[in-house]
């Protein structure tokens, strides 16, 4: 089925939900381990186990970008490692030796979760990415995140590393301060050109970005361990509000989700729901497996 008609299919299959007023959802059908709704405040308005510590997969870049650009100028020249050439990645591979500049490495990092980039850029930022380990979780202090630690730039399952739904919404309200990062997060594609030559051209992982015009960017992340991943923002007539899924089974759950949280979000009858979730949270919650 493709993507088109996927979408139709599950946005039909959805309007049964937008019937029932948002009181009468219940955490179970939000199809994951973890989801928040965050709005421009900061305030959670839903949140299903918003605390409990989850592997995060590539969420974690958008801390990398953060402190990268905090760092370095988009336009510095970075020649890729054989460390970071060898790291385990998705398509398109970066090969050691090859010239990109810090702003090409931001769009295959957030664009497309390329792992290699992401250690390009902390071996760049702080000559090692242990080092830069170090940056991350100080600049996740700073932002105000209580229950998140890094352990690599990437996002991939080696040390501990672990955050929070709640956690994630504000590091992605904080990332979208970044114009370069909102720039990034907002695009569908982008043509990439290394100094020697080589034409890379990469597709955001984030589907809803070419279904709604509501959109404003998301990042996507999935392992083994932590299963699919997504954090993002809309616009409502409420103002962009931010959404956190950590633990979907499968990535049509995790657009589910996503959609779920949507119609939750912009329900009128919201702020009789919003408290409900939290009374359930005596059950065991999730942690980092």
């Amino acid at each position: 089925m493709n993507r088109f008609y996927f979408f139709v299919a599950l946005i039909a299959g959805m309007v049964f939900v937008s019937a029932a007023p948002a009181a009468a959802m219940s955490q179970k059908r939000i199809p994951a381990k973890a989801a928040v709704i965050m709005d421009a405040s900061g305030t959670v308005l839903y949140a299903k186990y918003p605390d409990a510590r989850l592997a995060p997969a590539s969420t974690v870049k958008l801390i990398t970008a953060m402190v990268v650009i905090d760092k370095l100028n988009p336009e510095t020249k970075i020649i890729i490692s054989r460390n970071a050439g060898k790291v385990r990645s998705s398509q398109p591979r970066l090969h050691a030796d090859e010239e990109y500049t810090v702003a090409d490495l931001l769009h295959l990092a957030l664009m497309r979760s390329i792992n290699a980039a992401a250690v390009a850029l902390a071996e760049a930022t702080a000559g090692s990415e242990q080092n830069f380990v170090f940056l991350m979780n100080q600049k996740a202090k700073e932002i105000g995140v209580r229950n998140t630690l890094f352990a690599n730039a990437s996002g991939l399952p080696k040390g501990v590393q672990y955050t929070t739904a709640s956690d994630l919404a504000l590091i992605m309200r904080t990332a979208l301060t970044y114009p370069l990062i909102k720039e990034i997060l907002g695009k569908k594609g982008c043509l990439i050109k290394t100094t020697q030559g080589r034409e890379l051209y990469v597709e955001t992982s984030n589907d809803l970005l070419w279904r709604s015009g509501s959109m404003i960017g998301g990042k996507t992340g999935y392992t083994g361990n932590a299963r699919h991943c997504f954090v993002c923002s809309v616009n409502t007539e409420k103002g962009p509000l931010f959404f956190a899924i950590l633990g979907a089974r499968s990535r049509s759950g995790l657009w589910k989700s996503t959609l779920l949280l949507t119609e939750i979000g912009t329900d009128p009858n919201l702020a009789d729901f919003r408290q409900k979730p939290r009374l359930a949270r005596s059950a065991a919650q999730p942690t980092v497996k």
